[in-house]
């Protein structure tokens, strides 16, 4: 084939190089030797000069050839590379700094575009994800929340939008049957779940309809590291057993390897989950996903689900009665990341503003490298070169420069890749971050672009400055000139530009900084040192009867209060600062909601009287809990302050009535009492909270809290063998309060450590920007300089006037920014505590910063400036 056979040529060509050159050499020495030897026998005089006039210019034969093989513009790109490495070679300062701004800048991009490329944009790991949505409970006051085993069924048999729909629930259980009880998550999921997405069995079975039923056997279907570790091989665990919470469950099915996280946390095994006959709607707390039949749109299964709930609403009426909540499938990709869309747009932002800045600051370096160069370029074009050939050396000195960064940003990308758990552990497929060859071709195209933008403004003021032989020549004798007007007004509008794009990474951090400070200092309510607790989790046949469950937890709190060194201990069904769903809803007896509209919401955890004590909740108002608070007596609560103030502000809220969680038949509960404030909302949360004594709500899930003088292990160990003494075949999980609290505001210290530093990176930028820029002007301006010292100025006039000059552009450059601070204030809004998203006084300050650096940068050359001699600076000539 011609075309194969014309580019095999050219790589020989480019390959063999050298090779060739001598063949090409043997060649023509070949016909000069065969022609000479002709023309001897001819009788010729002088038979090798005839010959070579015969043959004509060699050189240019040779150059005819070389353009022949259309490998030229290849060899000259090669010439090219190899002048401009010897010269950045000749420069390492140069060089390195212009590597390190670009390549750790492009770096951090990259290693954020497939952050966000993973997170946001990737598609789920299921077949056709697209058709996938997960349905939702949407209330009439906006917010959303889970749905009910109502739901589940009611969809389940009559939303015909759906193909396949399932619901699942996620829960903590002990396994037991190994040295020690361990505590895993595991999946209550339908068979709808897993048809749903469409997950295969990598051995035996899945869960299927007729395990669903209540009273069918116990199955389970593990994930493959849990079958690994407990049977060695995934192929053994078919068949055999585990025990979950005291019940035995035959193993199943064992679900492939990459299959341990489906649309919640990672999960160790998948139990049926079995629904009864529900008597009322709710509890909540499920979740459920479907895939939309062929040729339905999501907004069609929007509008029937939505006629499914006002069907639903006067069925269940008496316990739920807002008459505005309706079930909404969401696209599923946008249910299980769209929170992340916050965090990943705040780097992203910040990273962009960065890289511009980052190719600012490198073209200004090159601005003033083709300014010193001048003379070079001016020679070039007095011996034949035209603009063209200039425009192609300083691009290749780009490019190779655009290399380099590459390799170390691509370096810099997957060490930024492996630290992105730590740094955003939150964050939803987090994990699958990963270098690969699309980040390194991300890495490689970003410097080339990158590279190339540097090189626009340095390309067209030394091809119009070299261009110009004789002024480049006439600056050869000795007489400092420089690129002219045109450079200085292009480094200008860079460094306006660098402070520009500081100004709001500087802001953003400011106020991410704030916040922190101020959620930092948010009155917990108590002090979390020195308290620790055991979640402790019963289910299971033998837990099955209330009054067996508050035998249990008298039994584990009497003991747990008999060990040496513990001040004071108490049960409770949350903690704080977050208490993961334990709420209620309620209605007040004399301040009813409208008839149909949503109830309010309250933490609502069941406590014991002694976990007051071992927080140090203080009763303000009221009783505390007593021995008469039992099952059998009139239901009590014990509110907040908070909540007295939200809903009985000015008036004691003790011997108020409440229903609760929409039960109209229920007898009323009554509040006896009002204890301090405690957030279980997250630390920027409201701090209402109701509790209820454990006798009248004898749960099956509480945490052994307890005030201990002891370190963590100890205190561990003794709340251990307490729980063990009582049954050693629960499984607790230890929770230390303190780290709870300093794990609330993970997320935010690391927003503010991150954003801070891309800040401090944008903020030094400038500042070398607007010095290097005002050193280059003190520079080009010394002959001025010491005519003003020689007519009389003095030396701090000079200063003031270079520093003047550098202000000017610093606070052109924060005007701009300040109208792109507030651009970004959409993005900090959610993730700002305390403090505005558009703060005049915070942005005032970061002005005066920014001023004040720009300020230290133009004071070095100033002081240059007022150091001029006259005598020297008038002598240049």
């Amino acid at each position: 084939m011609p075309l194969l056979s014309d580019v095999r040529e050219r790589i020989r060509a480019i390959v063999w190089r050298d090779r060739i050159e001598r063949e090409l050499e043997e060649e023509l020495r070949f016909h000069l030797e065969h022609d000479a030897a002709a023309r001897r026998r001819g009788g010729s005089g002088d038979p090798e000069r005839e010959a070579r006039l015969a043959l004509g210019n060699i050189e240019r034969i040779k150059e005819d050839v070389r353009d022949a093989r259309g490998v030229r513009p290849l060899e000259n790109l090669a010439a090219d590379t190899r002048f401009a490495l010897r010269t950045l070679r000749r420069n390492p300062g140069f060089t390195l700094t212009v590597v390190l701004v670009l390549g750790l800048a492009i770096g951090a991009a990259t290693a954020v575009f497939v952050v966000a490329d993973r997170v946001l944009l990737a598609p789920l790991p299921f077949r056709d994800p697209e058709r996938l949505v997960r349905v939702d409970q949407h209330y009439g006051s906006g917010a959303w929340g889970t749905i009910s085993a109502v739901d589940i069924q009611a969809v389940t048999a009559q939303a015909r939008s759906l193909e396949a729909f399932g619901g699942v629930r996620f829960v903590e259980m002990s396994l037991t049957g190994a040295e020690a009880p361990e505590r895993i998550t595991v999946g209550h999921a339908t068979a709808g779940f897993f048809r749903a997405l469409d997950v295969p069995a990598a051995r035996g079975r899945l869960i299927e309809p007729a395990d669903e039923a209540p009273g069918a056997p116990a199955v389970v279907v593990l994930a493959h590291s849990q079958a690994e570790r407990a049977f060695g091989t995934a192929e053994r665990a078919i068949g055999g057993a585990v025990t979950l919470d005291g019940v035995s469950h035959t193993v199943v099915g064992v679900l492939p390897p990459d299959r341990s996280r489906l649309v919640g946390p990672q999960t160790a095994a998948w139990s049926a989950l079995q629904l009864e006959t529900p008597t009322r709607r709710g509890p909540f707390g499920y979740r459920a996903v479907g895939r939309l039949a062929p040729g339905v749109t999501l907004p069609q299964a929007q509008r029937e689900l939505a006629d499914l709930s006002a069907r639903l609403f006067p069925v269940w009426r008496s316990s739920f009665p807002d008459s505005t909540a309706r079930l909404v499938p969401v696209d599923l990709r946008t249910a299980l990341v769209g929170h992340a869309r916050g965090p990943v747009g705040l780097f992203a932002g910040a990273v962009a503003l960065v890289l511009l800045a980052a190719v600012a600051n490198v073209t200004t370096l090159l601005l003033a490298r083709a300014s010193a160069r001048q003379h070079e370029f001016a020679v070039r074009v007095a011996l034949g070169a035209d603009r063209g050939r200039l425009a192609r050396l300083i691009a290749t000195e780009c490019l190779v420069l655009a290399g380099l960064a590459a390799i170390l940003a691509t370096a810099t990308a997957a060490v930024g890749l492996r630290a992105a758990p730590l740094v955003a552990p939150t964050l939803p497929r987090i994990a699958e971050a990963r270098m690969s060859g699309g980040a390194v071709a991300v890495a490689v195209a970003t410097s080339l672009i990158c590279g190339l933008l540097a090189a626009l403004a340095p390309l067209s003021v030394a091809v119009a400055r070299g261009s110009d032989a004789t002024a480049g020549l006439a600056g050869s004798g000795g007489r400092r000139t420089g690129a002219g007007p045109r450079a200085t007004r292009a480094r200008a509008v860079l460094v306006v530009a660098e402070f520009a794009l500081a100004f709001p990474l500087l802001a953003g951090a400011g106020l991410l900084f704030t916040s922190f400070v101020r959620l930092e200092r948010v009155d917990l309510g108590f002090d979390p040192n020195g308290v620790y607790a055991l979640d402790v989790s019963l289910a299971g046949p033998r837990f099955e009867d209330d009054t067996v469950r508050l035998q249990f937890w008298r039994r584990l709190e009497a003991r747990a209060a008999e060990s040496a060194g513990i001040a004071a201990v108490g049960l409770a069904g949350s903690v704080p600062p977050d208490n993961f769903g334990d709420v209620n809803n309620f209605n007040l007896r004399d301040k009813p909601v409208p008839p149909g509209t949503a109830e309010p919401v309250a933490p609502w955890p069941a406590v014991t009287p002694g976990y007051f004590a071992a927080l140090g909740i203080e009763l303000l108002e009221g009783r505390p809990f007593t021995a008469g608070d039992s099952a059998g007596a009139p239901p009590v609560v014990i509110v907040s302050r908070a909540w007295a103030a939200k809903y009985y502000p000015g008036e004691s809220a003790v011997g108020k009535q409440l229903i609760s969680a929409g039960c109209t038949t229920c007898p009323l509960v009554s509040v006896v009492g009002v204890v301090g404030d405690v957030r279980y909302r997250g630390l920027a949360g409201e701090a209402d909270a109701v509790y209820e004594p454990i006798a009248q709500a004898p749960v099956d899930r509480l945490y052994l809290v307890a005030r201990s003088r002891l370190g963590p292990a100890a205190t561990f160990g003794a709340l251990r063998s307490a729980l063990a003494a009582v049954d050693p075949n629960v499984a607790p999980v230890e929770v230390v309060l303190a780290d709870r609290v300093r794990d609330a505001l993970g997320d935010p210290r690391r927003w503010t450590s991150v954003i801070g530093a891309f800040a401090c990176a944008g903020v030094l930028l400038a500042a070398l920007g607007i010095f290097g820029l005002m050193s280059y002007v003190v520079r080009q301006r010394q002959r001025e300089l010491g005519i003003r010292l020689a007519l009389g100025a003095s030396p701090g006039s000079l200063a003031r006037l270079v520093m003047r000059s550098g202000l000017r552009y610093a606070a052109l450059g924060i005007v701009i920014g300040v109208g792109l601070a507030v651009l970004q204030s959409r993005w900090l809004a959610s993730l700002l505590f305390g403090v505005e998203a558009i703060d005049p006084l915070a942005l005032g300050l970061v002005a005066a910063g920014m001023l004040a650096v720009a300020a230290l940068a133009c004071g070095i050359p100033g002081l240059a400036a007022a150091r001029v001699h006259p005598v020297e600076a008038l002598s240049m000539s």
